[in-house]
């Protein structure tokens, strides 16, 4: 049930879930320290030992959330960062750097508000089109040389990109969205990883609460731009969750639950993240863990709810654009 799952041959074995800790600085609504603090130490207590953010959460407010959270526990943690996307002090987006001074700026300052003297996995969130996919790896292999760095991983890239770092310098995981709506990477992407050996974390396992019937909350919740929560597309999908909370019932778990078990099902490889903001989600998330699903329950599930039926795309219109991931 709980047996560790490696990140590709190269990478760290890690409990089978990960907590992503993007939503406890404010991207999906308020969120408070205590709380946030409390799930991460509930998480720790549970056997979870990844743990993921990005140096642009909150602008660095995440990292030190979850540094001081890991105070005194740092050695039963493994951390991974992403980098590398820009923002202005009014939190606007302002593009992205992976040169490699940018790439060596920026875990400069991970280390210090994580206050770690490593990052068990450091990776570009996006790909950089200004600059060779090369150059930003070798950047990283240079810190992994040093000792600041334990593995690298990518985000977001497809099959070529993720060939050319892999040549570079062996990829421990990508990070990518995955879920019963979202299964783009099954067809081109999943099968290089396999071949090459690089193991998946995957993101966006509940569709960003989609599939747990949740919904914005307010101006600061930032699933408010997302395609599939526009009031139309909201309407329509909130039918595909009402099929997954039947094929729930009938297993007797929760709609979170089976739709997490599924990603766990689709192979000893992928590792999703949940994004747990309270230690009652993060119980819920983990309760998945023992569900077994059939071939023929798989399959009854991705007839039932066909990635093809959600409507909205992940992200709206510009940041697809912008996935290396989506060519």
């Amino acid at each position: 049930m709980n047996t560790p799952r490696r990140l590709g041959s190269t990478g760290p074995a890690v409990f089978p879930l990960a907590l992503g800790c993007m939503g406890m600085s404010g991207m999906y609504g308020p969120s408070d320290a205590k709380t946030a603090t409390a799930t991460i130490h509930a998480a720790l207590e549970s056997g979870v030992t990844l743990f993921d953010t990005g140096d642009f959460y909150g602008m660095g407010h995440n990292e030190i959330l979850l540094g001081r959270a890991l105070e005194g526990r740092r050695d039963r943690a493994l951390i991974s960062v992403k980098f590398g996307a820009m923002r202005g002090p009014d939190g606007s987006w302002l593009g992205f750097d992976a040169r490699p001074a940018a790439v060596k700026n920026f875990l400069a300052y991970s280390l210090k508000r994580l206050g770690v003297d490593h990052i068990d996995i450091y990776r570009p969130s996006r790909r950089d089109p200004g600059v060779p996919i090369e150059d930003t790896i070798g950047a990283i292999g240079d810190l992994v040389k040093a000792g600041y760095v334990r593995a690298i991983g990518l985000s977001e890239v497809g099959p070529e990109t993720i060939r050319r770092a892999h040549a570079v310098h062996p990829i421990a995981d990508l990070q990518i969205e995955y879920s019963l709506v979202s299964r783009g990477p099954e067809a081109r992407i999943f099968p290089v990883l396999a071949e090459l050996g690089i193991g998946v974390t995957a993101y966006g396992v509940l569709s960003r609460g989609l599939l747990s019937g949740s919904t914005p909350s307010g101006p600061g919740d930032s699933r408010r731009h997302f395609p599939r929560f526009t009031p139309d597309n909201l309407a329509h999908n909130r039918r595909l969750v009402a099929t997954l909370e039947a094929l729930a019932a009938e297993k007797g778990v929760s709609a979170p639950q089976l739709a997490i078990a599924w990603v766990l099902a689709k192979g000893e490889s992928i590792v999703p993240v949940v994004g747990a903001r309270t230690p009652a989600q993060l119980a819920e998330s983990l309760a998945a863990l023992p569900i077994s699903l059939s071939p023929a329950e798989l399959t009854r599930m991705e007839e039932s709810i066909p990635a093809s039926a959600v409507a909205g795309d992940r992200y709206a219109p510009p940041q697809m654009q912008m996935l290396d991931s989506e060519r």
